[in-house]
């Protein structure tokens, strides 16, 4: 009997259906990120053999490597180019680099959330550009694995790494049911907790990166988000309820 949930991310902000879900089922649930993403140091940035000015495009995924990149410049004394590209996957991201520098259509590009719409941005028009694309040590870069197949001069770097959050005064034995995200999610698991056992603890899964990371560790998932029937978490969850209350 699922009774206690752990989510493994911020607490929502608004009305989300898991609060018709605990109303339902009689369940709880329990938001706690399990890492933190953090910038890398100049030091191991260099490790990386990375020369920014070596390429004339950058493609952006997410605002905390957009902060990290241009943090990075600052303390190397970077200075970028008026001619460079950017590249973003969404219109959101695309807006957050004017915290950065001048927006201008001419030079900054945004898709709609998917690896394709990245490759279909370039084109032809763009193609000749050197890309450089941003990343972060714990997700599985679907961008990355697009540019392999396309023959775009490109490189990619990690600007943002996982740093997993303190969970011991969670008491992890008392969920009977735990969502994980990211491969980070399930080192941070681990870390916290070393010697966990999953016995009768369901996992549900979100994302395609995750899965292998549980697979490899061990770990018997229940139920996985994004599909057809469940393209959200909380719809994970209630599908599994319906089917075992």
């Amino acid at each position: 009997m699922i009774k206690r949930i752990l989510v493994s991310q911020q607490p929502p902000k608004a009305a989300t259906p898991y609060e018709a879900i605990s109303e339902k089922y009689g369940v709880e649930f329990d938001f706690i990120p399990f890492f933190l993403i953090e910038p890398i140091s100049s030091r191991e940035f260099r490790a990386q053999r990375i020369n920014i000015l070596d390429y004339t495009a950058i493609v952006f995924s997410a605002r905390s490597t957009i902060d990290a990149f241009f943090h990075l410049c600052e303390e190397l004394r970077v200075k970028i180019p008026e001619t460079m590209k950017y590249f973003c996957t969404t219109e959101a991201v695309a807006m957050y680099l004017q915290k950065h520098i001048v927006y201008r259509k001419r030079k900054i590009f945004f898709g709609n959330g998917t690896p394709d719409s990245i490759i279909s941005l370039i084109g032809t028009k763009h193609k000749g550009e050197k890309f450089l694309i941003t990343t972060s040590d714990s997700t599985n870069n679907d961008i990355t694995r697009m540019f392999e197949t396309t023959g775009f001069d490109y490189k990619s770097a990690i600007f943002v790494k996982s740093v997993s959050q303190d969970l011991k005064s969670v008491d992890i034995k008392s969920y009977d049911m735990i969502v994980l995200y990211n491969k980070a999610d399930v080192k941070s698991l681990f870390e916290n907790f070393p010697d966990f056992k999953q016995e009768d603890v369901k996992f549900v899964s979100y994302g395609k990166s995750v899965v292998k990371a549980m697979e490899e560790a061990g770990l018997e998932i229940a139920i996985s988000a994004p599909s057809e029937e469940a393209p959200s978490v909380a719809r994970a969850v209630e599908i599994y309820l319906e089917k075992n209350s």
